[in-house]
């Protein structure tokens, strides 16, 4: 199917923040894409407007039952003034995954990366140009139809904004304190957990809450049955290196399949670096812990590229990781999709797309 893009653009520019003033998706650019979705009539409409409010009517049905998908990616300048874009098939891919989840019509996942280029060519003065700065792009897709009834709905509304940002956290590259969920849980097998939905990260605030008022950056979770197994971060997947072999939780149904998650074991793969993923209970990296071989501990994820953890807290104990240091291969496998993304680095895997 072939769709046209309709072109309102705004006359009057939004002034930019200066780099060194960029927080994290507080500042959007000048435009938007959206496009509606209506049944028995599919995907139409499609636009990029002003960024602005959008009209949703009190009974929308994601209102009420929570129909909604998201992606996140981000656009990189290069030094020499190109702007990269890394991997975004898979994000659409993903969001099709996750509208297949939640009953939500799927996408033309080559029309949608399509669309973002043209607001991307429009607004790319807004990609930022300092060292760790990007442009996030959140492609989302939201249940519209005013109805109250419990059933899939007829009508949604496909958008992607963009937001020029800094660092996610804080602390930077610098290694983050972590505390362990041992009460609630974020997601079981058969739930939404592996799905991009925004009930999921509603479900982690409250551990998030708790782990920040105690002054830690995120909460590790741990699986919904046993509670014993490690899952996922917040808002990163997680990885260990134990004895020299790099271990991250096994895909099971309840962890999202993080795309930077995927890049950083390609990345290992290709630097002959042992990886594994599998099942790994918490207590196994106690054990480890004691016994001096748990190296290093890091999440990975799009927001935050890579976060090195140098402290991991839990009831009845607590970890330094490495004397509170980034590990050696954690600090390779940042600077190597940092270097990619940012056009620094040759990109031998066929990962990033010029604008």
């Amino acid at each position: 199917m072939t769709y046209e893009i309709i072109k309102e653009l705004t006359t009057t520019k939004k002034d930019k923040t200066p780099d060194h003033q960029l927080g994290f998706g507080k500042r959007f650019t000048d435009h938007m894409f959206s496009m509606d979705y209506e049944e028995g009539k599919g995907w139409h409409n499609a636009k990029i407007t002003e960024y602005k409010p959008i009209e949703l009517s009190p009974a929308a049905t994601v209102l009420h039952y929570g129909q909604a998908v998201f992606e996140g990616l981000k656009a990189y300048a290069t030094e020499a003034g190109e702007i990269l874009l890394f991997r975004p098939d898979q994000n659409f891919k993903r969001l099709n995954r996750s509208n297949e989840r939640l009953c939500i019509p799927a996408i033309d996942e080559e029309f949608a990366l399509y669309a973002l280029k043209e607001l991307l060519q429009i607004d790319r003065d807004w990609v930022p140009t300092s060292e760790g700065t990007s442009l996030y792009i959140r492609p989302f897709i939201i249940a519209t139809e005013p109805y109250l009834g419990v059933s899939p709905a007829k009508n949604y509304k496909f958008m992607i904004i963009m937001s020029p940002v800094g660092s996610y956290y804080a602390e930077g590259i610098n290694p983050i304190k972590i505390l362990v969920e041992q009460h609630y849980v974020r997601a079981v097998a058969g739930g939404t957990g592996e799905a991009k939905a925004g009930g999921n990260y509603a479900s982690s605030l409250k551990g998030s809450e708790l782990a920040n008022a105690q002054g830690y950056a995120q909460t590790l979770w741990l699986d919904g049955k046993e509670h014993q197994y490690v899952e996922e971060v917040g808002s990163m997947n997680i990885f260990f290196k134990i004895a020299g072999k790099v271990i991250t939780p096994a895909l099971n149904g309840s962890i999202l399949a993080g795309i930077t998650r995927d890049s950083m074991i390609n990345v290992l793969k290709s630097k002959n670096i042992p990886v594994e993923e599998r099942k790994i209970a918490f207590l196994e990296i106690v054990e480890a812990a004691n016994n001096g071989t748990l190296e290093e501990v890091f999440g990975t994820g799009t927001a935050a590229v890579i976060s090195p953890v140098g402290y991991l807290k839990w009831s009845d104990g607590a970890i330094d990781v490495n004397n509170g240091q980034i590990g050696e291969v954690t600090q390779m496998l940042y600077d190597t999709l940092t270097g990619i993304q940012y056009g620094k680095l040759e990109d031998t895997f066929g990962w990033t797309i010029k604008l």
